[in-house]
């Protein structure tokens, strides 16, 4: 009778003694009923309004649509669909010198404590160490494994604006993989799974092997240099090296076929590319998908460019859409009158060349170029599909159909460095790809 009793008033009296015996928190303490509820009650509203949002729905299907069983994470990312949550379980039963700290007292078994925020920590405690714990505050609610008051180990984190993660944590910083569902702005919602790096989202981390689908992109450079151009072997190529930061990545050996190859076609008003007709020719001869790129110049206006590139460019059945290249510096941008005053002269580009074609070119940029000045031009990144350089060991944070991961690979048939791409899919998708969105 008198341990019941002691159970059923402990809370308050916890409550009451903590104000004397912890450090005035900065924020008003939760109570042990509230803590072991909150997780399960904002998990189950946050599973139920994401089912009912389309948004949400459609971000998963993007995922799904393009990564398959053999991409790291894809089970975790299937479990978490399927409403699976990491969920830790701690007896609600404390005694009163389990709440705060008590000299020469080891905490054992269930305690009440604060960390230095100010934060309440319900905790699973052996020889005075936490192990396990569920923390809460305004913010949102961790629960895992701890190190000293800190997140460590395996844990998840259920934001009060409903964003949900869960993965590896160090220092009390999500660190290594994990999954998170970003919800805090509610129109683009954002499924990230992948490698955190001191709270950083890093990227994805993808695994080369035969089933993805390559290609490379190709200009006069891959002729060599000087009076006698070095020729493309077309019945030889083949990828032997993704490059020095993608090579730490392939599973296996690197030894994968070209299924498609970009040819530069023009550059400004005056450049040409006089290897282009031939290659265009010899890679259509041996059955590789085929597509020309333009490079934007900011000394002329897009209108006279998408003219010049129409008229030295070949277009015909079931080649691959055009591309535009973009890699302006930071001073020929203002040169040009600006990002504003860029993008006008992008965008009469794309408009003349699909009017041309039939299909929506392709729009090729950096890293660097999204970061600064893409994010502003929403409807573009809406309107036409993106190919992004990014030489970098992580696959980019973003929607897109190519992504070029290198410029220093090898293709047996190619003297010299050859730039390499992944479409952003496997077979089926390329396919899909293909159908739909090839020159007519």
């Amino acid at each position: 009778m008198k341990k019941t009793l002691l159970y059923i008033t402990i809370p308050f009296v916890a409550l009451i003694g903590a104000t004397y015996i912890l450090p005035r928190p900065a924020a008003q303490a939760i109570n042990l009923t509230n803590i072991s509820g909150i997780s399960r009650t904002s998990r189950i509203s946050s599973q139920a309004t994401q089912a009912n949002d389309p948004r949400i729905q459609a971000e998963i299907k993007y995922y799904l649509d393009r990564h398959n069983v053999q991409d790291e994470g894809y089970e975790v990312v299937v479990g978490y669909i399927e409403g699976k949550r990491h969920h830790i379980e701690i007896n609600p039963h404390v005694t009163l010198r389990n709440v705060g700290t008590w000299k020469d007292y080891a905490r054992e078994g269930t305690a009440i404590t604060l960390d230095t925020l100010g934060r309440t920590i319900l905790a699973f405690c052996q020889a005075d160490t936490i192990m396990t714990a569920i923390r809460a505050d305004a913010k949102g609610t961790y629960q895992g494994d701890f190190s000293q008051t800190g997140a460590s180990g395996h844990g998840s984190y259920l934001a009060a604006d409903g964003s949900y993660y869960e993965g590896h944590w160090e220092q009390d910083r999500r660190q290594g993989f994990g999954l998170e569902m970003f919800l805090a702005d509610r129109e683009n919602p954002r499924l990230r799974v992948g490698e955190w790096r001191k709270g950083r989202f890093m990227g994805e981390r993808m695994r080369y092997t035969s089933e993805r689908i390559y290609g490379i992109d190709i200009a006069r450079y891959q002729h060599g240099k000087g009076r006698r151009p070095k020729p493309i072997l077309w019945d030889q190529l083949r990828i032997t090296h993704v490059g020095k930061n993608g090579s730490q990545n392939v599973r296996g050996k690197a030894d994968y076929p070209i299924s498609f190859v970009y040819i530069k076609s023009t550059e400004g008003t005056s450049v040409r590319n006089k290897f282009y007709v031939n290659d265009y020719a010899q890679a259509r001869k041996h059955g590789i998908r085929t597509g020309a790129y333009h490079f934007f110049s900011t000394r002329t206006s897009g209108a006279a460019q998408a003219k010049h590139f129409i008229r030295n460019t070949l277009f015909r059945e079931g080649d691959l859409p055009p591309v535009l290249d973009v890699e302006p510096s930071k001073s020929q941008i203002q040169q040009m009158g600006g990002p504003e005053a860029l993008f006008r002269h992008i965008r009469v580009w794309l408009k003349e060349v699909e009017q041309w074609t039939g299909v929506k070119p392709v729009l090729y940029v950096n890293q660097m170029f999204v970061n600064n000045y893409l994010a502003d031009q929403p409807e573009l990144k809406r309107d036409y599909r993106v190919w992004i350089a990014r030489y970098s060991e992580y696959k980019p944070d973003v929607r897109l159909t190519y992504w070029q991961l290198c410029p220093d690979g090898r293709v047996s048939g190619i003297q010299g460095e050859v730039d390499i791409n992944v479409f952003n899919g496997y077979q089926s998708q390329f396919d899909e790809f293909i159908a739909n969105e090839t020159i007519k």
